[in-house]
């Protein structure tokens, strides 16, 4: 199952009871004869390796060559009834035409970092396709970013360029000043501004012949600054070979599509997940992208797409089908719906339960981190446990360690941690940029450490407890936010909840809970609901764990990226900000 040669490869877990899966008809003829011999442990990776020459040129030759089935590539639609496709051959032809804008016209180099803000339009596509043919380093960033946002990411990566639109233009322009770095500001408009490129003008009248740049499998590809839940964003960096060589290896695992489907994922681009779901890994099955512009998350938008469009994989945040299980689901059917994905954080069992018994479809959750993507995951065919976030990804050996960084036995909690000695695996960020400190922090003995505890069954089933820093202790006890959260959104009136530490006296610190209610719920005594959501909890779980109190809030304070900010809510708890 582990093999190494010199101590110089990178792992390979082949997963157990699970056929191992390739794409070796994908990769160039330099990178073709070196592959079953690399899945094989026999030979180190190669030298070379360019994500849109290596794959998405080889699934254009394949569409040319009538073996791919005619679905596009690529569809995206504004629910306003505009809509694009495009087909592999088309990626390629307009993605050169991007590298041109690019290389010529912006004066980018190999090496260069551009910042990319964009919502989810085609272009955010293009971009990203062009950077990779020119060698471009992709900072990818939501476009809900403040001025004061963008001012710290230009300033901590020294981007050269930025692309985004004319609703985020004068944020830029409000901090570009203290840029002396930013050479170029691109903007994705129909209209001009002063200090500014526009996209679509240089783009439409430039030349399609463009020649892919040769790029090492360790050359930075993409920078993503993190969710920022504790402190500054870091800067982490990935390779060609984290993000573009690692789905040739072991993709199968968490994400099983064919040419002929299509997945859609309701990420924003600026998250990880939309890099890995809605490019990479489907592409290296040569299947079909589906993107909804969705400028606001409407859970009726979302359901009607399902029933409108051949869509055959969902992915999206626990928020997502928290929301959908709020309709009538009962008025839809789904057109081709036949497998749902959740990440970012755990999903309640509860959910789980109510979309299943409305749609007959599981939901098989996915747990990662923006430092090396998917670590676990509940895949095609394997049996679903309630809580649970399945077995270890290939590539990665996951445990849960203590405090010295020794293996605990299954059922005992500790902290969840991926081995990167004395390998380190493909699949893992090269480093925090610019930060030695923060990268060598993250490892402890010979595992790198996620900041998440957990635990692991008798049969590798791992299930998450909460973030390090949100373990409340109480009396003695230690109790998990997760656990308390899962039992109050069981009950009717919770829409969201958030649970957290809050300092008493007498227990040194008690389960508060921050509780969004279901309309329907708005007009009852808070008094006398409180006491029954306390019940509830008590019922649910063990007596211990139950909220001791209860705030209700008309909304949770939320990351760019979905996640609930616990930490906040915790600082003002203990009188913190």
């Amino acid at each position: 199952l582990l093999k190494l040669q010199n101590l110089k490869l990178l792992w390979i877990l082949k997963p157990p009871n699970r056929t191992f899966h390739g794409h070796p008809r994908l990769l160039s003829s330099d990178v073709h004869s070196q592959y079953e011999s690399i899945r094989q442990g026999k030979q180190e990776m190669p030298k070379y390796f360019n994500f849109a020459s290596d794959v998405l040129d080889k699934w254009s030759e394949i569409e040319k060559a009538g073996k791919r089935p005619s679905n596009p590539a690529f569809w995206w639609v504004n629910g306003k009834g505009e809509e694009v496709k495009w087909s592999f051959e088309e990626l390629g032809f307009l993605s050169r035409k991007v590298a041109n804008v690019l290389t010529k016209e912006c004066g980018l180099q190999k090496g260069d970092r551009l910042i990319l803000i964009l919502p989810r339009i085609p272009e955010w596509w293009l971009v990203k396709v062009a950077c990779m043919r020119a060698g471009i380093v992709i900072i990818p960033g939501t476009s809900q970013l403040s001025a004061k946002d963008i001012l710290y990411r230009l300033q901590a990566s020294k981007a050269a360029c930025i692309v985004t639109t004319d609703r985020l233009a004068p944020a830029v322009d409000s901090v570009a000043s203290q840029c002396q770095l930013l050479k170029t500001k691109l903007m994705v408009s129909k209209g001009s501004r002063e200090g500014w490129l526009n996209f679509t003008e240089l783009y439409q009248n430039q030349s399609a012949d463009h020649s892919c740049i040769k790029t090492r499998i360790q050359d930075p590809m993409m920078i993503f600054f993190t969710s920022g839940t504790t402190g500054s964003p870091k800067m982490t960096q990935h390779s060609q070979g984290s993000l573009g060589f690692r789905p040739l290896l072991s993709e199968r695992y968490w994400l099983d599509l064919t040419p002929s489907q299509m997945i859609w994922n309701t990420a924003d681009t600026g998250w990880i997940l939309t890099s890995i779901a809605s490019f990479f890994d489907p592409w290296v099955f040569g299947s079909c992208i589906f993107i909804h512009n969705l400028p606001q998350t409407d859970s009726e938008v979302i359901l009607n797409t399902l029933c409108r469009f051949p869509i055959d994989a969902l992915v999206g945040a626990p928020t997502l089908f928290r929301m959908l299980v709020q309709n009538d689901l009962s008025k839809y059917k789904f057109m081709s719906l036949k497998y749902c994905m959740s990440g970012g954080e755990p999903l309640n069992p509860e959910v789980m339960e109510q979309w299943k018994s409305y749609t007959g479809l599981d939901i098989h959750e996915v747990y990662g981190q923006t430092e090396m993507g998917i670590i676990c995951s509940v895949f095609k065919g394997m049996k679903i446990k309630p809580g649970s976030m399945g077995k270890a990804a290939p590539l990665y050996d996951v445990q849960i360690v203590d405090k010295n960084a020794n293996i605990l036995p299954p059922g005992q909690q500790g902290e969840i941690a991926i081995r990167s000695k004395p390998i380190r695996p493909l699949g893992f960020f090269s480093e925090y940029l610019d930060n030695p400190k923060k990268t060598a922090e993250s490892e402890r003995g010979d595992f790198y450490v996620t900041g998440d505890r957990g635990t692991v069954d008798e049969e590798g089933y791992f299930q998450f407890i909460g973030r390090d820093d949100d373990i409340i202790i109480s009396s003695g006890y230690r109790i998990g936010p997760f656990e308390v959260e899962s039992a109050l959104i069981e009950h009717p009136a919770v829409v969201e909840t958030a649970v957290v530490s809050s300092p008493d006296p007498l227990r040194g610190e008690v389960v508060k809970a921050f509780v969004v209610l279901s309309p329907t719920f708005s007009s009852t005594d808070l008094t006398s609901l409180t006491r029954d959501l306390q019940d509830h909890v008590k019922k649910t779980t063990a007596p211990y764990k139950y909220p001791r109190k209860v705030e209700f809030v008309k909304e949770l304070p939320k990351t760019v990226t979905g996640k609930i900010k616990r930490n906040e809510l915790r600082d003002k708890e203990w009188g913190r900000i």
